[in-house]
């Protein structure tokens, strides 16, 4: 057998000598090779778990790989992206979280992972509007009734939230500043009880993710809805008008949830799984689940969810310094 010429054995020598430096993920010719795990912020049984859920079936099929859920609720999902943020970068482990522990909490308090530097985005998947609304309390009038009033009787209106530095607490604040009206903020710890406080009138306005329980009060006139917080209005409440078209596009505030990974994925990795979830979003039989949910999918590009992310990054904070919040 003849031997190989020198100059090929001293390739193959240092061809070997690199790939032995290198990570073994950095080395498989091929992606997936085992399990994947998609961390999600939320526990079982809500409409962010029940997504994932669904997305995870449909990837296992479509990676040839299974994509297995591993609930980790806490700190408002800081806990579940911090576990992703110090996995290692090889696609193997994913987080299925709202865009408040990267765009948000990192303006309230000091996190154990840089929200700019360590998560890389991968897909929007969806957003869950947020719903304005009037509880007994307030028995007439519209969204513009609401803030006239409120200049003529400063402090006279509360506003009940999920909690000091919430979503909707945001929402307060920035149309606070842009009425110049005062509104008095109630915090709550959750939405459970805010809405049991809200039917008997404990407050005039609260702001909460639309849901069917929330549309069914609505329906039922218990409440009743005076804005929304999304792209577009929605179908459940077509004569319910979005803050934007109210005038106020800088609260016009929707809770957006989407898939990231570690810093330093590969390109060819995170475009995989883009265009996987984006096919998977497609399917009218996850479309249905979202609706049923009152949520609207929202796919997008990489590019445009990164530039999205760090667009609502950039607001959040400037919102949290104008108003000098602070959560609970």
């Amino acid at each position: 057998m003849t031997p190989l010429a020198p100059h090929l054995d001293r390739r193959s020598w240092l061809t070997a000598l690199l790939c032995s430096a290198l990570p073994l993920w950095a080395q498989s010719p091929t992606w997936p090779a085992k399990p994947i795990k998609l961390t999600v912020a939320y526990p079982p049984g809500g409409v962010s778990d029940m997504v994932a859920r669904a997305l995870a079936e449909q990837l296992t099929t479509r990676l040839g790989m299974p994509v297995l859920v591993d609930n980790r609720a806490g700190a408002g999902g800081s806990l579940a992206v911090n576990a992703v943020a110090k996995s290692a970068p090889d696609g193997y482990s994913l987080v299925f979280t709202a865009l408040s522990p990267l765009t948000l909490s990192p303006h309230l308090s000091s996190l154990p992972y840089d929200a700019v530097k360590d998560l890389t985005p991968v897909a929007s998947v969806m957003y869950s509007p947020v719903l304005i609304a009037a509880t007994p309390a307030l028995t007439q009038g519209d969204f513009k009734a609401l803030l006239a009033r409120a200049k003529q009787q400063p402090d006279a209106l509360r506003w009940a939230t999920s909690g000091s530095g919430s979503l909707g607490h945001l929402m307060l604040e920035n149309i606070r500043s842009s009425a110049q009206v005062r509104i008095t903020h109630v915090p709550y710890k959750g939405g459970g009880q805010q809405i049991t406080d809200a039917l008997s009138g404990q407050f005039e306005i609260l702001s909460t993710n639309a849901s069917g329980v929330v549309l069914q009060h609505i329906k039922e006139s218990r409440l009743r809805a005076l804005a929304v917080g999304a792209a577009a209005r929605l179908d459940a409440l077509p004569g319910v008008p979005t803050l934007a078209e109210l005038g106020f596009a800088a609260a016009n505030f929707s809770s957006r949830f989407g898939i990231f990974a570690p810093s330093g994925v590969p390109s060819a990795i995170v475009e995989k799984l883009h265009a996987q979830i984006n096919a998977v979003l497609a399917l009218p039989a996850l479309r249905e689940r979202l609706i049923a949910a009152e949520c609207v999918a929202a796919p997008a590009s990489v590019a445009d969810f990164a530039k999205a992310v760090s667009s609502e990054y950039k607001h959040m904070g400037s919102i949290v310094r104008e108003a000098k919040i602070q959560a609970d």
